[in-house]
């Protein structure tokens, strides 16, 4: 992942577009992370995507019982947290699973 300051994607705002549409661009302002950029095409597989498009009646609370069911079976042990970079790795490839799959 790309890191480039706030300052630095001010400046060079053309560049700060191109380098989000070849990989997620993290932005960082007094050496924190405040932002990310990632470009469309990576968002449409992701639940980014959610927030822009319209809903099935129900799917609201459906979501959030989902999130609060798998919390509950984290708080008793049932379920584990993964780390950050197996995450990531385990929602790279069920995306590239999805696109091998579509026609």
């Amino acid at each position: 992942m790309k890191v480039m300051t706030a300052r630095d994607a001010k400046n060079h705002f053309g560049e700060f577009l191109d380098a989000a549409r070849r990989e997620p661009v993290l932005v960082t302002k007094n050496d924190r992370p405040v932002g990310i950029m990632i470009s469309l095409e990576d968002a449409k597989d992701t639940l980014l995507a959610d927030f822009f498009i319209e809903k099935d009646p129900g799917y609201d609370e459906w979501l959030s019982g989902k999130v609060s069911r798998t919390m509950e079976r984290v708080a008793s042990g049932e379920s584990a947290l993964v780390d950050h970079n197996d995450a990531m790795a385990q929602l790279k490839e069920r995306i590239a699973a999805r696109l091998r799959q579509t026609p």
